[in-house]
């Protein structure tokens, strides 16, 4: 049976399935997101900072949300970035699924953990409370929980295959975490916001903070993508240890 292939522009994008094909595709683009990531920040921070005005009601303290929203979006998005490749690695026994799962997860937790400082930081001066059981401070606690979770399963388990089933139906279980995260400020009366940026409204922010926080957002995006595939190259080099292709390297 002949392999199958998706060719897009006369390039084969399955033969970057493997480790040894996507490890030096990998090591070419990190520089060119880094890059974008450390403009695309610059920008969104000069003008969240510096353009901006000042909010009628927050003042200052709401400067917070060009750091703070970008990061709890990133959050939410690597985790079904990462569940889904653990569940394509579970589904089709592929090495490097479960890789970029296993790359993904220090990013997510990191965008995790910053959500929720920043989220105290501004809760303070505008809940006078650094931290409340808030449904949506509380689902997005379990995230990072859940990231937590699914990298010490994988460092518990010896066995790489087992560790990556294992940690593949974490990650999938704990997918039913998002739509809590998202919809909770919907579902129960919570001392959160509501979202300020919609697909199916316009904004409720002048279009300035927008493009701040925008422009952060791609910046986080872009850094998830440096990062993980960082990451993934690293992963490849401590799960393909004595293969041939990289003592030729």
């Amino acid at each position: 049976m002949s392999q199958p292939s998706l060719v897009v522009g006369n390039v084969n994008w399955f033969k970057y399935a493997s480790p040894q094909s996507f490890y030096p595709l990998a090591g070419a683009m990190i520089p060119w997101f880094a890059w974008a990531a450390a403009a695309l920040c610059a920008a969104g921070l000069y003008v969240g900072f510096f353009v901006a005005p000042t909010d009628h009601q927050q003042g200052e303290s709401y400067r917070i949300i060009f750091i703070h929203v970008p990061a709890a979006w990133m959050s939410m998005f690597l985790y079904l970035v990462m569940a889904f490749w653990a569940g394509v690695g579970l589904v089709f026994n592929t090495r490097l699924s479960h890789m970029m799962a296993s790359a993904l997860a220090p990013t997510g937790a990191l965008f995790t953990f910053l959500a929720l400082w920043t989220g105290s930081l501004w809760g303070k001066p505008t809940w006078g409370t650094w931290w409340v059981w808030d449904a949506r401070l509380t689902s997005e606690l379990i995230l990072l929980f859940l990231y937590f979770g699914f990298m010490a399963l994988k460092a518990a388990i010896d066995d790489p295959r087992r560790a990556d089933r294992a940690g593949a139906v974490l990650a999938l279980v704990g997918v039913v975490n998002i739509p809590i995260i998202y919809y909770s400020v919907e579902w129960w009366n919570t001392l959160h916001q509501g979202a300020s940026v919609s697909l199916t409204r316009a904004p409720t922010m002048a279009a300035t903070m927008l493009t701040g926080m925008l422009l952060m957002a791609l910046a986080a995006w872009m850094y998830s993508i440096a990062a993980s595939l960082h990451r993934v190259r690293s992963v490849i080099l401590e799960r393909e240890r004595g293969a041939d292709w990289l003592r030729a390297l």
